[in-house]
């Protein structure tokens, strides 16, 4: 008797965490398009009680502080994007190809926006980069991560000969500064911008793909003075 107890105590628990585990991504996920329209100061206990027809206490309860809910918020973002962008690029072969992948994807993500404000970081950075405190940290976090993801492909492009010898970092930044300026223009509806971002990322990478063919084919001293 004291063992059927206690493991209807403990699947009582189980069904109570995995139904507090299943409210807390549908407010995330909520609160989600709410910062992405509205930044995340927008994002309060009492719209999401009332967008999604539950108590104010209970999400209060789920995260306890507004802080505790942004911080929520932005790493479910996050994980949004990883999914919706990360991952399936990660399928094509390391280089330029993935990096191709990863601007088509990202485009994909701010042209058919799976946040219905555009990108969320394009959205909350501005709000955000001049207040120093725990959700800054994530946000800063988050944004770094992804020029680690576009500057680790081209230091592997660079090191297998694929592009010339340019610096990742750079190269990286003015990736991610041009899709930053897509999405923006997309938000004004501009969405001739976004067949110009591809045309100037495929000029930037053919230029450096031409650039390393050039130096490929550059005859060393040792090569002349063997012809002679």
């Amino acid at each position: 008797m004291v063992t059927s107890g206690r493991q209807a105590a403990e699947e009582t628990t189980d069904r109570r965490l995995l139904r507090g585990a299943q409210s807390r991504r549908a407010v995330t996920r909520r609160a989600v398009d709410i910062a992405s329209l509205d930044g995340l100061d927008g994002v309060s206990f009492g719209r999401l009680a009332e967008d999604l027809g539950i108590s104010k206490a209970g999400i209060q309860t789920l995260f306890r502080t507004k802080e505790a809910l942004q911080l929520a918020t932005a790493e479910a973002a996050g994980e949004a994007f990883v999914d919706a962008v990360i991952r399936p690029a990660l399928r094509s072969p390391a280089g330029v190809a993935r990096i191709r992948a990863l601007v088509d994807r990202w485009i994909d993500y701010a042209v058919q926006p799976l946040f219905p404000g555009g990108c969320f970081w394009g959205a909350n950075l501005p709000e955000f980069d001049s207040r120093p405190g725990p959700v800054r940290d994530v946000l800063q976090r988050q944004q770094r991560a992804w020029h680690t993801t576009l500057a680790t492909q081209f230091r592997h492009a660079v090191a297998h000969g694929e592009i010339a010898d340019i610096d990742p970092e750079s190269a990286a930044f003015q990736v991610s500064a041009l899709l930053n300026a897509v999405n923006l223009a997309v938000r004004l509806g501009d969405d001739d911008r976004v067949a110009m971002a591809r045309q100037v990322i495929e000029g930037l990478l053919a230029s450096a793909s031409r650039d390393s063919r050039r130096t490929a084919r550059r005859p060393s001293a040792t090569d002349v003075v063997g012809e002679n």
